[in-house]
């Protein structure tokens, strides 16, 4: 492997983007957990930069760090999930045994991954520069997922929705 400043750097952001997601996943405080969203999406956009994907990059930042990260910060502080109770951690044997099986699981499929694409792909192809553009991704979305994203716009409704009547039944 050559280590070039493009190879480096996407190893940078993948292991940070990885870590980050973690420990959105393992903190307690849903306030921490966004945080720790909002480095996994700027980690993301780096990667799609890598990836000469400049406009998906823009629209990561954009959109997943802008608009949707402040409807979640306006969700959590809606549900007021200030007066749970702390639950106290105890180590158990099952707990130990979905770590370690945590672990193997990684491992395999770190493995099954690295020797599945083992030079495999030595190049790019040569119209992949214009697939991150934007006029490309447009054509895409119109001609191959207008459905899908139309589903996920009233996906995204229906959420903001039930978040909007579980606040306000709490406040009520």
């Amino acid at each position: 492997m050559v280590w070039t400043l493009q190879s480096v750097l996407f190893i940078v952001f993948s292991v940070v983007a990885i870590f980050a997601a973690i420990m959105m996943v393992t903190r307690r405080n849903p306030v921490t957990s966004a945080m720790f969203l909002i480095v996994n999406f700027l980690m993301v956009a780096g990667i799609y930069l890598l990836l000469q994907a400049q406009f998906l990059a823009i629209i990561q930042i954009l959109v997943y760090m802008g608009a949707i990260m402040v409807l979640f910060l306006f969700v959590i502080l809606l549900l007021n999930l200030q007066d749970e109770r702390k639950l106290t951690e105890k180590i158990t044997y099952t707990k130990i045994s979905g770590i370690l099986l945590s672990i193997l699981l990684v491992f395999l499929l770190s493995y099954t991954v690295y020797y599945g694409f083992y030079g495999k792909y030595s190049g790019m192809s040569e119209n992949s520069e214009s697939i991150g553009t934007a006029q490309e991704l447009g054509r895409s979305l119109i001609l191959n997922y207008s459905f899908p994203f139309e589903v996920a716009g009233f996906l995204l409704l229906a959420a903001i929705v039930g978040a909007v009547v579980l606040a306000k039944k709490k406040f009520e």
